[in-house]
């Protein structure tokens, strides 16, 4: 096939992890005193494949109003990857990772992925950050045939469905399964009106959408909605916004957006007197929203963080009852992975530990396991025979994760939590957390 090469592209290409030297191990000898076969040489086997390393493609916001997201994905899969490094590899070889940033834009992250995938030729891409950047790189990577997407930022339905699910294998549960999750809870509670606030792009149109879908079965519609423009920083006045939702009488809200937007929605209501209870998706930014709000909690004197709900997608990081959370904590703080100069925003200061980068752990971890199991001299078939192969996958989160030929999402736990004091909890009683 023949594909149009975008050049001249100014996205920055760093590797996130370095590389080591391989060791070599000598064949064992058979009884009776004659040797086995050699092992398989690593050798340069597909695109991103080379004797010494495999190359993964990665493009996420870095930079902007969403560096956050970016960053904190970044920082869990480097410290895996990094120990896995350390320890010698896989089959030999080191996991590099080639970084762009996007700045959450959808273009730019098409030209990165042709840049990934054309120019830099990885072998997969994967923690891929947003539904608005994702969909517009779907396209071309259907168009790539071979190129897999494994483990990704978003929780939206185009990459789980067709003509997109075959090319994408996603580990986490889906923005349905927690915006029914989160309809549940606060329906078991008394609510029936329930209003949306978006951002308006695919991606808050898929939490809407998942909103709606979740009220169907009750017979209720959404009583209210409103909306704000991707990129929308914190200190932006949302007032109009909380002015429609209240006037519709919502019982609750239910945000589809990233921390900044989120936030500034939360300080609004807040401000103007109305404590409703409030709910974010995974994707938001738990950790960066909860680090805005409760600096202005403490300038202002009052706490904005009360009735705050977040649904999550990966167990609470603080569980250190769960070997996977143990293992997430230990490396990330033996290696502290900070981003390159160039890619980092100086305007955001990275979390120690927190849902995004435990989510980004969590995806390096079925990476690797899939490289392992595609053989000593992997291809992009034999990636997709080894992902579609992982069946009751443990990663030491309390869940295990199972791919198939018709299943590409190898996870669907979905959890809930608040907020006690500065950090983020899970929520053992509902009453007293959507208390106001």
């Amino acid at each position: 096939m023949n594909r149009r090469r975008f050049l001249g592209l100014a996205s920055l290409v760093v590797t996130a992890v370095p590389r080591h030297a391989r060791a070599h191990v000598a064949a064992p000898a058979r009884p009776g005193g004659k040797p086995a076969p050699a092992a398989e040489a690593p050798r340069a086997s597909a695109p991103g494949v080379s004797a010494r390393d495999v190359k993964i493609g990665m493009s996420a916001a870095f930079k902007g109003p969403a560096a956050g997201l970016g960053t904190e994905l970044w920082r869990g899969a480097s410290a895996y990857f990094s120990e896995m490094n350390a320890r010698g590899g896989i089959h030999g070889r080191s996991v590099v990772v080639t970084a762009l940033d996007d700045g959450y834009q959808p273009d730019p992250c098409l030209r990165n992925t042709i840049q990934l995938v054309e120019q830099d030729q990885v072998f997969c891409l994967s923690n891929y950050v947003g539904t608005p950047t994702l969909t517009r790189a779907l396209p071309i990577i259907k168009r790539y045939g071979d190129v897999l997407v494994v483990g990704n930022f978003t929780g939206a339905q185009p990459q789980r469905e067709a003509p997109y699910v075959d090319h994408v294998f996603n580990v986490r549960a889906s923005y349905r399964q927690e915006m029914a999750a989160l309809v549940e809870r606060f329906w078991g509670l008394g609510a029936r009106k329930f209003g949306v606030f978006y951002q308006i792009d695919a991606y808050g149109r898929s939490g809407a959408d998942a909103a709606e879908r979740a009220l169907a079965p009750r017979g209720v519609r959404i009583a209210g909605e409103a909306t704000y423009v991707r990129g929308a920083k914190f200190e932006e006045d949302m007032a109009p916004a909380v002015a429609v939702l209240r006037h519709a009488g919502c019982d609750v809200v239910l945000c589809t957006g990233a921390y900044q937007g989120c936030g500034a929605f939360v300080r609004a209501a807040r401000d103007a007197g109305w404590n409703v209870p409030i709910s974010n998706l995974s994707f938001v930014g738990s950790e960066a929203m909860l680090t805005l709000l409760v600096k202005l909690s403490k300038s202002a004197g009052r706490d904005y963080t009360r009735a705050l709900v977040n649904s999550q997608v990966m167990p609470s990081y603080d569980d250190l009852s769960l070997p996977g959370v143990a293992e997430y904590r230990a490396l990330i703080d033996k290696h502290n992975p900070t981003l390159p100069e160039a890619l980092r925003d100086r305007g955001y200061v990275p979390q120690r530990y927190s849902f995004i980068s435990l989510e980004g752990f969590v995806n390096a971890k079925v990476v690797v396991e899939a490289l392992r199991r595609a053989g000593t001299n992997p291809t992009r078939a034999s990636l997709r025979q080894s992902l579609e192969s992982l069946r009751d996958l443990d990663l030491g989160i309390g869940a295990p994760l199972s791919f198939g030929p018709e299943r590409h999402q190898g996870l669907d736990s979905v959890y809930f939590t608040r907020v006690e004091g500065d950090h983020w909890v899970p929520i053992t009683d509902w009453t007293a957390a959507v208390r106001a």
